[in-house]
């Protein structure tokens, strides 16, 4: 995906660094998939900002003592469904200090 293109999800656009993803208003009657398509998506742009594979993913992780492998990576963010500290690992160990959530 180029810099130019947007990955739709639901209604609105979060922009990463160039990456555009649009992504549904977050509010009260949001479902709980909404919220993981919310955290996967993050994740996943963060990932391919910084042209990483899960494997890079793992060998980072790993860098800051958290022990997982490409393949339970790959199911994690598929699924969408991993805890807080499992995101926030991920994003100190790709380098991440920033989300940006408002509309653009």
């Amino acid at each position: 995906m180029s810099a130019c293109e947007s990955a739709i999800v639901n209604d609105r656009i979060i922009v990463y660094d160039g990456f555009r993803h649009r992504i549904r208003r977050l509010g009260m009657a949001t479902k709980s998939k909404d919220w993981q398509a919310l955290v996967k998506g993050i994740l996943k742009a963060e990932l391919k900002r910084r042209n990483l594979t899960y494997g890079d993913l793992a060998e980072k992780l790993r860098e800051i003592g958290v022990k997982e492998d490409s393949r339970n990576i790959s199911n994690k963010i598929a699924r969408g469904s991993f805890t807080a500290v499992f995101f926030v690992q991920c994003l100190e160990a790709i380098g991440v200090r920033t989300i940006h959530l408002e509309d653009s």
